[in-house]
């Protein structure tokens, strides 16, 4: 935890304020010292640790805030970071310090531990607090669900994005994201193709409309529709930022239609060549058919 030995905080003598150690500690971080400033923060921190006034409960926050950071930030020490966040959430967690703290560990967790689960739950509690960047953290919620293959929750929390955050500008993500994961639904194909083209409705100059587009193709043709795929991937390369992939895809639809056909071809030779075998010895002779019945005794 971030405590600091009593004989330390002797020697820097009585007369020092905590405001005095948090502008030192401010100070060493300017000055690329962050060694320093984690000195500083932890004596302000101690001498703020029993007052349970609401002026120290702000200045303690601010001191485990900027603890955690230099960590974070300067040192690149991940696992003190999360362990000066996690303090300050539990001891303030009221503080606009903790809303920060939360956001932070949230990225931490993900990226350094795979806490995917974890980082939700960090995210989800920020959420609570109606934060500015609301929206931003609804659709990363989103996408750690998509990322731990739970896609009806993904689908869940993608919807409730356009839903709160009407003007946000990740409303196209979170419906391009809520497509996606309907998609990999069982039973759930129109669903997500009809959300893929509202999308395209609803924001046609959206970066995502043709990349949309391109996924509407892919289930037609998951469908078998390999015509109608193509019709759509068609359409894509009018936008799609990657011609190659849209007409790689046309080609192997292009493919399949002809496997189709010549398999289809194959069928009725073999049926119509059955249909021509001779059914007795006459007939192979070259008899009629009235001969063949003779010589079967009809």
């Amino acid at each position: 935890m971030f405590t600091l030995a009593v004989g330390t905080l002797a020697v820097t003598g009585c007369r020092d304020k905590p405001v005095d150690h948090m502008q030192r500690a401010r100070d060493a971080i300017f000055e690329k010292r962050p060694d320093e400033a984690l000195v500083e923060y932890r004596k302000a921190y101690d001498m703020l640790l029993r007052d349970e006034t609401p002026e120290a409960l702000v200045m303690r926050a601010r001191a485990l805030k900027g603890a955690a950071d230099v960590y974070w930030l300067e040192q690149r020490k991940v696992k003190e970071a999360v362990s000066v966040y996690r303090q300050l959430i539990q001891q303030c967690p009221e503080s606009p310090e903790a809303l920060d703290a939360r956001i932070i560990l949230a990225e931490l967790l993900r990226v350094h531990y795979r806490d995917l689960r974890g980082s939700i739950d960090q995210l989800t509690a920020a959420l609570h607090r109606n934060p500015p960047q609301g929206a931003e953290l609804q659709y990363q919620v989103a996408k750690l669900y998509f990322e731990l293959a739970d896609y009806p929750q993904c689908e869940l929390e993608a919807r409730k994005l356009p839903e709160r955050f009407a003007t946000s500008a990740y409303v196209d993500d979170s419906i391009y994201l809520q497509a996606q994961a309907l998609a990999m639904l069982e039973g759930k194909r129109q669903e997500a193709l009809r959300t893929f083209a509202d999308l395209r409705s609803r924001f046609p100059e959206s970066e995502l409309a043709p990349h949309a587009l391109f996924e509407m193709g892919k289930l037609r043709a998951d469908a078998g529709d390999n015509e109608k795929a193509i019709e759509t991937w068609v359409e894509t390369l009018k936008t799609h930022p990657d011609p190659t992939l849209v007409q790689d895809a046309i080609v192997r639809a292009r493919r399949r239609l002809a496997n189709l056909t010549v398999e289809g071809i194959g069928k009725k030779e073999v049926a119509f060549d059955r249909a021509k075998q001779a059914r007795t010895s006459v007939e192979a002779m070259g008899g009629t058919a009235e001969e063949a019945a003779r010589d079967r005794g009809d």
